[in-house]
């Protein structure tokens, strides 16, 4: 009678529990059980791991074999701890050494060969595996993701009989020493494309540097869509910390983690057919959505009319407290959600309304119709309502006489202005809470006239009060200003439209 136990990783939302795997071989009928809520990939890998142990030259102990993955209460699901389960089948029927299990952590699908395979979730599991200061051992093919996590020991390996040989003290497994970032610009796609629209590129630097929620509003074809996919070229750079939180998010997920560009903010863009899952996660064993993989980024809803009302209504939450929680009779899973929602529509249901060829026929009920499928409590999230009027064909033919600025100038001034803020107070104007919005934003006795003026005439609710001061503080800061001015203000107020009484 022998037990042996390895220490592995589960998942649970970005999450990455420590799971020990204990591993009991006593005399009886040959049989393998597999205890702790294992999923059917869990319960499968008894054939995997039979494969892989024979396939390296070792022996399959032909007894009773019970594996208890703890916690009991945890779902157990994947492939990830085929390894672990391999190692403590060797050590509990003495064909490796028990004792040096203790200081590994292990994860790893097996093939029958005995080969190691990728696992999602690595970075997640090395970040763990650091704080609780153990040493890694995972396929080779996550380590550049597992890399990302500094001071993580890490011992990338191919195949079982690499481990089992360094675990034995034979032939000792190399640590993994991370490649030089490349981080590639992203081509072909600057702002320098975008012809004219001078106002609305400065709504989108104001809005690059407050990490503040835009619409745009316009006729098909002025380059909304354009606008909106040249944002990430002038946002700032993630800083470590945010480019792990979502990397850890990428790394769970279908998507994958593009390693190479891990410090560009993300940028998605999900079609108007999308559910409310697929938006904000979901599923028997939940997976980040839409918001949660736009984290520290941009989410762009291009037609946004057309997307479902009620898929719209589940950014409300999201947009206010920066993380969702899926709730699930079996478990609960919390992603964070700090994303930016940058928004297009159309004027009217066909798109025209204005356009001085008159080719626009929607009657007013048809319009308002349109515009309520956007509802007041979202519309009030959102910092800045922006038109995107058509520019003149010489404009489109010639260019401005000014000349277009490339995304690289205008970035500048967005990582200046930003660092003012960060600063300042620790964080981008649009996180401010109520309290930091008195200390940070303060107003003159003319700004709180005209503001309330405005909330008066406009009939603006709190929210947008506030949101009003934030805005103008970003604006403040771009122009290098310790206070809100009145025309920092004024310009604040104007880009609040859509949601006023009619």
């Amino acid at each position: 009678m022998s037990l042996a136990i390895v220490y592995s990783r589960g998942r649970s939302g970005i999450d990455a529990p420590l799971v020990t795997v204990e591993v009991h071989v006593t005399n009886g009928l040959p049989q393998l059980s597999i205890v702790g809520l294992p999923e059917t990939a869990v319960k499968e890998s008894k054939d995997r791991v039979r494969g892989a142990i024979i396939n390296s030259h070792f022996e399959f102990p032909i007894q009773r074999i019970t594996i208890n993955l703890a916690p009991a209460d945890l779902p157990k699901e994947g492939g990830r701890f085929d390894l672990a389960i391999a190692l403590g089948i060797l050590a509990a029927s003495d064909q490796i050494p028990k004792t040096p299990l203790a200081d590994y952590e292990c994860v790893g699908e097996l093939s029958l060969s005995g080969e190691l395979r990728t696992i999602v979730g690595a970075l997640p599991i090395a970040i763990h595996s650091r704080n609780a200061k153990r040493t890694l051992i995972l396929p080779a093919d996550n380590a550049s993701e597992a890399a990302l996590v500094k001071q993580a020991d890490l011992l990338p390996a191919s195949s079982l009989l690499q481990v089992c040989a360094h675990i034995s003290g034979q032939k000792s497994l190399n640590a993994f020493l991370p490649g030089l970032l490349k981080n590639k610009p992203q081509a072909g796609v600057d702002f320098s494309d975008v012809q004219g629209q001078f106002h609305v590129k400065r709504a989108f630097e104001i809005a690059a540097t407050g990490s503040h929620n835009l619409l745009m509003l316009g006729p098909p074809g002025t380059g909304k869509s354009m606008l909106a996919s040249r944002l990430p070229t002038i946002m700032p750079k993630l800083t470590e910390q945010q480019a792990q939180e979502t990397a850890a998010i990428a790394s769970i997920s279908d998507k994958g983690l593009d390693i190479d560009n891990w410090l560009r903010p993300p940028f998605r863009a999900p079609h108007h057919t999308a559910s409310a899952a697929a938006l904000v996660g979901g599923g028997s064993n939940p997976k980040p959505g839409e918001i949660s993989l736009a984290h520290h980024g941009a989410l762009f809803l291009d037609e946004l009319p057309e997307f479902d009302r009620k898929v719209l209504e589940v950014l409300r939450e999201p947009l206010e407290t920066g993380h969702i929680t899926i709730s699930r009779a079996s478990r609960q899973a919390d992603f964070p959600a700090k994303f930016q929602l940058i928004a297009a529509m159309n004027p009217c249901p066909c798109g025209y309304q204005g356009d001085p060829s008159g080719r626009c026929h929607c009657t007013e009920e048809q319009v308002a119709r349109y515009r309520a499928k956007i509802s007041g409590p979202l519309l009030d999230r959102i910092d800045m309502h922006l038109e995107v009027p058509r520019v003149s064909l010489e404009v489109l033919r010639k260019g401005s006489a000014e000349g277009e600025e490339s995304s690289r100038d205008i970035r500048t001034r967005v990582v200046a202005a930003r660092e003012l803020a960060i600063t300042r107070c620790g964080k981008v104007n649009a996180a401010l809470t109520a309290v930091e919005v008195k200390q940070y934003c303060p107003l003159s006795e003319q700004g709180h006239k005209i503001l309330e003026q405005a909330m008066d005439q406009f009939g603006l609710s709190h929210r947008a009060y506030h949101r009003i001061l934030k805005l103008a503080r970003t604006i403040a800061d771009l122009a290098h200003s310790e206070q809100i001015e009145i025309p920092h203000l004024s310009e604040a107020i104007a880009y609040r439209k859509l949601d006023r009484i009619k």
